[in-house]
């Protein structure tokens, strides 16, 4: 398979971003979803949604054996009526609004974990996360945040584990969206045939480096990546808030 500058540019930025999401949780879209939209906006967002559920897949085949699942499943039933309330926060706001709204929230679910107002992955907790991320999944594309800042004190591999699980669940749900508003060419599968490799190069890099650096708590890059989506959020709304 032969690769173009551009697609190889593009193979290493996903292999990058699934190197965070692998060792963090989150932070593919993030970081991948930008950098690749000024390659080629086919790119977002349907490649970035199936490259990241097929890192979901992978760490769940992997981590099979040691899964929580039964204590990710109120947020996950929870993620249901958060899509479909984002879906009816869509017709009724403006973009701008609902990226003002939604970047700010989460900028200030950030200032209350600094504040360390205990918060922990009960089923409530999972509950109201689930619907939060459901919500700013669907109505801004940045829907890890919540999810992530429940489990910032939880242990990095926890972590990244039991986010894998909410993730290769929900995500095809925002995949059904896409193809039910614009067919198949919106997943652009050619695309994610040719960024596959950079999954898995990702996540093997990922299992290197666990072998090395042996941290268990990933607070602050939870904090960090939640901030810098609110900010890109609150960029989306200002910005199309200006033009419009």
């Amino acid at each position: 398979m032969l690769y173009s500058s551009p697609e190889l540019l593009a193979l290493l930025i996903v292999t990058g971003g699934i190197l965070v999401q692998a060792w963090v949780g989150i932070g593919f879209g993030l970081l991948a979803a930008p950098l690749l939209y000024l390659l080629d906006p086919a790119y977002v967002p349907g490649p970035v949604l199936v490259l990241g559920w097929g890192l979901s897949l992978l760490v769940v085949l992997k981590q099979r054996h040691r899964l929580n699942w039964r204590r990710v499943w109120p947020a996950i039933l929870a993620r249901l009526p958060g899509s479909w309330c984002g879906a009816l926060l869509l017709v009724t706001l403006t973009g701008w609004q609902l990226s003002l709204l939604f970047g700010g929230a989460l900028l200030l679910a950030v200032w209350l974990s600094g504040r360390r107002y205990p918060i922990a992955p009960t089923p409530v907790g999972l509950t109201v996360a689930g619907f939060c991320s459901g919500l700013l999944g669907t109505a801004t594309s940045v829907g890890g945040p919540p999810m992530a800042l429940l489990y910032q004190y939880q242990p990095r591999l926890t972590t990244r584990d039991e986010l894998a699980v909410f993730f290769l669940v929900g995500t095809p749900l925002s995949l059904l969206m896409l193809l039910a508003k614009g067919g198949p060419a919106l997943l652009a599968l050619p695309l994610v045939v040719k960024l596959l490799p950079g999954v898995a190069l990702g996540f093997w890099l990922s299992r290197w480096l666990e072998r090395r650096v042996h941290r268990d708590s990933v607070r602050p890059a939870i904090l960090l990546i939640s901030v810098l989506s609110a900010l890109g959020v609150l960029w989306q709304g200002i910005r199309a808030g200006l033009v419009g």
